[in-house]
């Protein structure tokens, strides 16, 4: 059973971080820097409910491992690729949308309202290392999808980052790896992930959990993952249009042939 007043505390030291965070956005007139915290919220907010609940279970360690290890790897990666660049184009839309006092409107609609999201989806982690039943076949079959998750994600990401090193065309567009089967492996690969999560939840008989990743999948698929990455690519990369037309967005896929 979760201990709701750990869960609360966690839920007030991540929006704590939020707030640091956003006074730190407002010195650099860039918020940006909220996509590297994003992950470490989870992770800050399982640390403080483990370390205040009385309730951890067998499950744990493997879960804090899990989590602690999707969390730093994807906020060093964004770190390093955003350094030295100017703020996030989608943030430039967002804060010419919400002037005047953007500064002060981005506390609630970019950093409060990001720690809120992730203490929600956050809860089939806090479900499961709360639970006191031992693991069975759906916590392997958990780690399983979570590895498969993390594949995707980290190959992908890694396939990026060497494709954008050696291209010397703007509008070059990435179709091979993993990128030959889908649009977004990365993307694919973090819904995964939190559906891996979501069946160790279910072991631990936290079923009522899965709007969690229902949510996570919803982000990625219609908020802030493929809808909006791909809202204007085509204009920039005239080539895209080729490969949307032979390429899955989400769902990995044999490429359409004669597209």
């Amino acid at each position: 059973m979760v201990d709701l007043d750990a869960w609360l505390v966690a839920l007030a030291i991540m929006l704590l971080m939020a707030v640091a965070a956003w006074l730190f956005s407002v010195a650099r007139r860039d918020v940006s820097m909220v996509d590297s915290l994003w992950s470490l919220m989870f992770l800050l907010g399982l640390v403080v409910y483990l370390l205040l609940s009385e309730s951890g279970g067998p499950r744990s360690l493997p879960v804090l491992v899990m989590v602690a290890a999707w969390s730093l790897r994807l906020s060093i990666y964004i770190t390093i690729r955003n350094h030295g660049k100017p703020e996030d184009r989608r943030y430039q839309a967002i804060r010419e949308n919400n002037q005047p006092h953007f500064w002060l409107k981005s506390l609630y609609i970019v950093f409060l309202f990001q720690g809120f999201l992730a203490w929600v989806i956050c809860l089939p982690v806090i479900a499961a290392v709360s639970a006191q039943t031992p693991p069975g076949p759906l916590d392997y079959a958990g780690v399983a999808m979570w590895l498969i998750g993390m594949f995707f994600e980290v190959v992908g990401d890694y396939q990026l980052t060497r494709f954008r090193q050696s291209t010397t065309s703007k509008g070059a567009v990435l179709d091979t790896g993993l990128w030959r089967y889908t649009r977004h492996p990365n993307y694919f690969g973090e819904a995964v992930i939190w559906w891996g999560f979501y069946l160790v939840a279910l072991s631990a008989g936290a079923w009522w959990t899965l709007f969690a990743p229902l949510l996570m999948t919803f982000l990625l698929l219609r908020v802030s993952g493929v809808s909006l990455l791909e809202k204007d690519i085509a204009e920039r990369r005239p080539e895209y249009r080729n490969y949307v037309g032979r390429t899955n967005a989400f769902f990995p896929g044999r490429p359409a042939t004669g597209a």
